[in-house]
């Protein structure tokens, strides 16, 4: 008698979403500090990501940030879809410590600067987490998440960094190595987590149809 075929373990998709521009994306390192909330074209933005994922045919649930810029980046994606946003602290933005706040131009005059870009594994900042702190703690929510919601689509709304070092870990690339990933407002990276492993799909998507992600 034929043995039945085992169906392959499905894997689950998860779709990380920056959350929109604010009034000083690019310009101001905000960090995890309170009271930001989303531009007018941040909004914007957010409304198009939801489109673009509403257009998929089941997703099983939505998380953000607990900060604004976030939660209402994840608001009008939950609805599209009939969900409510759920907190989650391990997609916050990385603690900058005392460098939370300061203006980006001033940074990047630092000596320090150029340990964040060229060796950020070895660099915590000031009163702050390192880069492999928040490596650890954004792939360790993924994978919480993962099996909470094994099989299924999940959404996730975090930021730039974490985004970048869940993808550079995905990919098997050192975290030296994950600030040549771009990773802009309102983009969808997609990975497909198996028990064979992670396959990333697509990384800082801003635009098209997401319906035919698929591991190959």
């Amino acid at each position: 008698m034929a043995r039945a075929k085992q169906a392959p373990p499905s894997s689950t998709l998860f779709l990380l979403v920056r959350h929109g521009l604010t009034p000083t994306t690019g310009k101001v390192l905000p960090g995890r500090a309170a009271g930001l909330h989303l531009a007018e074209a941040g909004q914007a933005q957010a409304t198009a990501a939801a489109e673009r994922i509403a257009a998929l045919s089941h997703v099983d649930a939505v998380y953000a940030s607990p900060l604004e810029r976030a939660r209402e980046t994840a608001a009008p994606i939950a609805k599209a879809k009939g969900l409510r946003v759920r907190i989650d602290k391990g997609l916050l933005e990385c603690d900058f410590g005392e460098w939370t706040g300061e203006e980006l131009k001033k940074l990047m005059k630092l000596p320090e600067w150029g340990t964040v870009i060229r060796a950020p594994s070895t660099f915590r900042f000031p009163g702050g987490e390192s880069f492999n702190e928040m490596q650890v703690r954004i792939v360790s929510a993924i994978d919480r998440l993962r099996a909470a919601h094994k099989g299924g689509v999940v959404v996730c709304v975090s930021h730039a960094d974490p985004i970048k070092a869940a993808v550079a870990h995905a990919m098997g690339t050192h975290i030296d190595l994950f600030q040549r990933i771009v990773i802009s407002p309102c983009s969808v990276t997609a990975i497909a987590y198996s028990p064979g492993g992670p396959v990333v799909l697509t990384v800082n998507s801003t635009g098209g149809s997401l319906a035919e992600l698929r591991p190959s």
